[in-house]
């Protein structure tokens, strides 16, 4: 604007434009690596040249149900409607052949002719006939004779195919409807994981619950680490699992999952995350996958809800908050805090690191109560100094309120004192 207005120089608003361009330092940030397994639990993986595309077809049944709902009911419409017109047509030739077209155009007919399908006159009537045998719904009006051994075999083998695609396709409409992922949906999982100290050791945790009332029988919990490693002899493997043990006092390894739990991982030796400082973490190509399985309890079907969580999720000394009261003798869960965290005191180095030098941790939670009973402090003369000023504003008060004293003086002199 000022240099339209020929106040400063073009030049020198250009010139001073390309110096701030070049002091100001460009930070790239780092690609984001590609999630193994999505937030909602879905794959990330593309299949590509896939040659042999006939092994599909051989489980013809399951590629129906993996199949999407659009294509599904596409492939569920058609298939009847082609099984009533292949009949139809050969309904048709089996009246053309018996000659029952002739018969019926010329409404000619000797007393002792028998069509194989009265009323069978034309392709029109021959579909109607074709449906009304497969979906046995039976008018009155067209019906078989004994004069066509021919017709009863097309009603035999017609009846059987319709039972048939009854069953595959009813049955394939059955498992899309009850598909163990649909019970997934209300299995959930904390946006975040947080690292913190537990029983004087490092924890991995985050927080798993169920939306319904009825549970999960036989409920476990595993967690895996997916990240790129390269072996000593070269190999680069890009997707490389590594299992983490999960801290369970039940020795089945299943889990009551009645209410919202936080899953804990202890961080030792055996993990992956042994060597990781928070410092580490932010650069660490590292993505923890978490596999809930368990049996519907309604329906008897296995069903897995999965997540995983990124270095960027992962937070560092940092605790759930409870959300599990008792109110009038019933728990109460509380889902709108489900995923909120509170900070903690938390060692600011590596798992290694806290087991050779255990000071560490003895003096961090030294500076945290320190810091507990600082805040204590100023928390208590803020109180003390909140409740002087409240009482001297009502001594204030009181004092304004209070009703003067009036003197009246009478004529012999005499002083009298009232109060109004």
């Amino acid at each position: 604007m000022l240099a339209r207005k020929s106040i400063i120089p073009e030049e020198y608003v250009l010139a001073r434009i390309a110096a701030e361009n070049l002091r100001k330092p460009r930070v790239r940030d780092r690609p984001r690596k590609a999630r193994f397994i999505a937030k909602n639990g879905a794959c990330n993986l593309a299949h590509k040249n896939i040659r042999e595309q006939g092994r599909f077809l051989q489980d013809i049944f399951t590629t129906l149900v993996d199949l999407k709902w659009r294509h599904t009911l596409v492939i569920f419409t058609m298939s009847f409607l082609c099984s009533w017109l292949l009949f139809a047509m050969v309904w048709w030739l089996v009246a053309f052949a018996h000659g029952d077209m002739d018969r019926i155009d010329n409404s000619k007919g000797s007393a002792n002719w028998t069509p194989c399908v009265t009323d069978v006159g034309s392709f029109t009537s021959a579909f109607l006939f074709s449906i009304e045998v497969q979906v046995t719904i039976g008018f009155g009006g067209r019906m078989m004779t004994e004069e066509c051994p021919t017709a009863i075999t097309v009603l035999i083998l017609q009846n059987i195919v319709g039972l048939i695609i009854n069953a595959v396709m009813l049955g394939c409409i059955f498992m899309k409807t009850a598909q163990a992922h649909r019970r997934a949906e209300t299995l959930i999982f904390s946006r975040h994981a947080v690292i913190a100290v537990r029983n004087g050791r490092l924890c991995f945790m985050f927080r798993v619950g169920d939306l319904r009332k009825s549970m999960i029988i036989s409920a476990s919990v595993r967690i895996q680490a997916v990240r790129k490693t390269t072996t000593p002899e070269g190999e680069i493997i890009p997707i490389h699992q590594l299992d983490i043990p999960v801290d369970n006092p039940i020795e089945s390894n299943n889990i009551f999952l009645v209410a919202p739990l936080i899953i804990c991982h202890i961080i030792d030796k055996r993990s992956p995350l042994y060597d990781i400082s928070p410092s580490d973490l932010v650069n660490q190509d590292l993505e923890l996958i978490v596999i809930l399985e368990g049996v519907v309890e309604t329906t008897g079907i296995t069903t897995q809800a999965r997540t995983s969580y990124i270095a960027e999720e992962i937070l560092w000394g940092h605790r759930f908050v409870p959300i599990v009261t008792e109110e009038e003798g019933v728990y109460a869960v509380d889902y709108s805090k489900f995923g909120n965290t509170i900070k903690v005191a938390a060692p600011r180095c590596s798992a290694r690191e806290l087991d050779e030098k255990p000071s560490i941790l003895i003096q961090t939670l030294q500076k945290s109560e320190l810091s507990h009973q600082n805040s204590l402090r100023k928390r208590n003369s803020m109180r003390r100094n909140n409740s002087i000023r409240r009482n001297n504003s009502m001594r204030r008060t009181n004092s304004s309120l209070m009703v003067p004293k009036v003197q009246f003086i009478t004529p012999e002199g005499n002083q009298s004192a009232s109060e109004t």
